[in-house]
């Protein structure tokens, strides 16, 4: 259960402020249809957050308890920075000749490969001996995220404090991956 929650509020956090959010406000406004949208952000998260448990679940078993924990510390640390960094607008795909669930999906399949959260959903499924679970609260944890996105458009993106929430979350993020980094390689 600690792999799903984990997951969730990690993906969740990371999902925040993101480049995913800015690209699915984008298609929400352009498509105006707000299930294909919708349908395209589940696809999509649960696409990438399945091959990112798939591959925990090959990876941990080769490692030891030792990495398998530097690994995740490894994952957390690159959430935290990738809060910390600047969030440059994503391309709004406007020249796709797709209709908006293969934009969306497509989209963010893309933009999400090999970001943060995937990241982070391979740390803790590499990490915990229960990579569904990573995978289910990973995929759950960005879809809450971006669901909100597009039932109440900019409205949403307006009234949250999104550099206090990217900020103090990185900040606390970047201290308990050294923590387990320190911890992992026996200096703590």
């Amino acid at each position: 259960m600690d792999a799903l929650l984990i997951a969730l509020l990690g993906c969740l956090l990371g999902e925040m402020g993101d480049k995913s959010q800015l690209l699915v406000l984008a298609l929400a406004t352009r498509y105006d249809r707000d299930g294909a949208v919708i349908a395209g952000i589940v696809v999509a998260a649960a696409a990438n957050a399945a091959i990112s448990a798939i591959a925990g679940a090959w990876i941990g078993p080769m490692l030891g308890a030792d990495a398998r924990l530097l690994f995740m510390a490894l994952a957390i640390l690159f959430l935290g920075v990738g809060l910390l960094w600047r969030v440059s607008p994503p391309d709004t795909l406007d020249g796709w000749p797709t209709g908006p669930f293969l934009t969306t999906m497509l989209g963010l399949f893309i933009l999400g490969f090999g970001d943060g959260p995937q990241f982070l959903i391979l740390g803790i499924a590499t990490r915990t001996a229960d990579p569904i679970l990573a995978g289910i609260g990973g995929a759950i944890g960005m879809i809450v995220a971006l669901v909100p996105v597009v039932v109440v458009r900019g409205q949403l993106l307006a009234i949250l404090p999104l550099r206090a929430i990217r900020w103090t979350g990185g900040a606390l993020l970047l201290l308990s991956g050294a923590i387990m980094g320190l911890g992992a390689t026996g200096l703590l």
